[in-house]
């Protein structure tokens, strides 16, 4: 993609738990055209006991996309940048870094949330957060770091969700953005705000956050120390919808009648999938505590009602696992493989506790089926088979969920996200729920992050029109369920599997 004076040039730092993109996006005005300009690996590092990302390997990286950025386009309107959840860093009262922040994977917090309820019961605090509990959110690693005395706590004055810390480092200007910050159980889902009232029933400092910056919002430009080491010049700093998900759903390319219908479902698929549906207003009643939904914060002031699901991750540590005896497989091929295996060997539940970090991730599956009574898939085909299967009932079990949390009814499911491209996990899916599946786009997280930092520029009004921009500019596929009566035998067999 060449620069044209005629179009916006704008940026998207794109951070997943495995890799980073910085993206450009040219915009007309019409149509969004982009390009991956400088793609690199997100390394954690393992200190001893602990599991932290590598933050300034990841600014260093960007700083490099910044620079072929600045080469290839030349003026670059805005830049901004979004990563996963939760996870957070710390600044000093002299706006330095305090150290590298944790891994959401890192296990101090397996224990933290029964702690947590003994002072403010699990009700009360799903009442005021109205976020799916799991161990590593936000709330329960600050309390495990009160727990464990760590002195950063003592002397921090600012806390930072990543993608907050990358537009300071970028910047200068230190923000909580709203999407990023609503998957902290830290804030409330009614008011956008902070709750300090629950951080000091909880013993944790109220003073580290900030009121909350909504997506979309300018909130200065490049530092000059940016702009000399990279050669970009004067640029805007935007932030966009920082979680990666709330990126993905502000590109779904939903056609404006059915925007504000409710009538469809989104899935972001890659390392996690996160399936959802998008609402008005958050529900927190004893249906959606009971189901473990959560209400994490959308752009225009949307909620996204949504779980979180084991995703890609499954088949992700399965290939590593396998390269580490070394057998190299390609997703391609490890698909392939799927495809030609056995259906139905074997269900596992995606989220068992089981899979969340094994030494050998397709040992954990023959745990989980010697556990419940089933052969163990053996072998790469029959293994990813018995990921994907699961995954896709996975899917119906939290849709069904959905629709009766929110009270709507699913007509269709968008698939966004890498997962879009294995074309057997989308057919399974639409076999599984029994709708057709619409994949597409890929990059959805970086085009929705690129049209929210044009909606802070002024480039594009709304969300509806954002989406329009979307379905005006990239390709989608639409898969048709069928087979569904072997699927709808299957289902209680994995009912009966899940939980165990």
């Amino acid at each position: 993609m060449e620069s044209k004076k005629s179009c916006q040039n704008l940026l998207a730092v794109d951070l997943g738990a495995e890799s980073g993109r910085l993206i450009a996006g040219a915009f007309d005005g019409d149509t969004l055209e982009i390009e991956v300009l400088h793609r690199f690996p997100n390394r954690p590092v393992r200190l001893l006991d602990r599991l932290h990302w590598d933050l300034l390997d990841l600014h260093r990286e960007i700083l490099n996309g910044l620079r072929i950025a600045g080469q290839k386009l030349g003026q670059i309107t805005s830049v901004g940048v979004d990563t996963w959840g939760v996870d957070f860093a710390f600044l000093g009262k002299d706006g330095g870094l305090l150290g590298n922040p944790r891994h959401y994977r890192d296990p101090h917090t397996e224990t933290i949330m029964d702690s947590v309820f003994q002072t403010i019961p699990k009700r009360e605090l799903y009442a005021r957060t109205g976020i799916q509990f799991m161990r590593f959110n936000s709330l329960f690693q600050l309390a495990a770091l009160k727990r464990d005395r760590s002195p950063l706590l003592d002397v921090a004055d600012r806390m930072l969700f990543m993608p907050d810390v990358f537009h300071y480092l970028l910047s200068g200007e230190a923000v909580n953005e709203y999407t990023d910050a609503s998957t902290s159980q830290m804030l409330r889902p009614d008011t956008r705000a902070f709750d300090t009232d629950l951080l000091s029933q909880l013993g944790l400092p109220t003073g580290l956050t900030r009121q909350v910056t909504l997506p979309g919002t300018v909130i200065g430009k490049l530092a000059e120390v940016v702009r000399k080491e990279t050669g970009v010049g004067e640029c805007s700093v935007t932030v966009p919808a920082t979680h990666d998900t709330a990126a993905a759903v502000a590109a779904v390319p939903v056609d404006r009648a059915r925007c504000a219908s409710g009538n469809w479902a989104y899935l972001s698929s890659g390392t996690w999938s996160l399936l959802g549906m998008e609402l008005a207003v958050p529900r927190t009643d004893d249906a959606a505590f009971t189901a473990n939904v959560t209400n994490e914060g959308g752009v225009n002031g949307t909620i996204r009602l949504l779980k979180n699901i084991m995703g890609l991750w499954l088949i992700q540590e399965c290939r590593r696992a396998w390269e580490r005896e070394g057998r190299e497989l390609g997703y391609e091929e490890l698909v392939r493989l799927a495809a030609e295996a056995e259906p139905f060997h074997a269900l596992i539940d995606p989220d068992c506790a089981d899979f969340l970090l094994p030494p050998h991730m397709p040992k954990a599956f023959a745990g989980f089926c010697a556990r419940t009574g089933q052969h163990a898939p053996e072998g790469p085909g029959p293994v990813v088979r018995c990921a994907m299967e699961s995954l896709a009932l996975k899917y119906r079990m939290v849709l069904r969920t959905l629709e009766k949390v929110s009270g709507h009814r699913a007509e269709v499911l968008h698939v966004v996200g890498g997962g879009c491209q294995n074309r057997l996990l989308c057919q399974f899916t639409a076999d599984a729920c029994g709708i057709p599946v619409v994949a597409g786009p890929v990059e959805a997280t970086a085009i929705g992050n690129l049209l929210t930092q044009a909606m802070g520029v002024g480039s594009v009004k709304t969300l509806a029109d954002a989406r329009e921009v979307v379905r005006r500019s990239f390709e989608v596929h639409t898969y048709e369920p069928r087979n569904t009566a072997q699927w709808d035998a299957q289902w209680d067999r994995f009912q009966s599997l899940v939980g165990r």
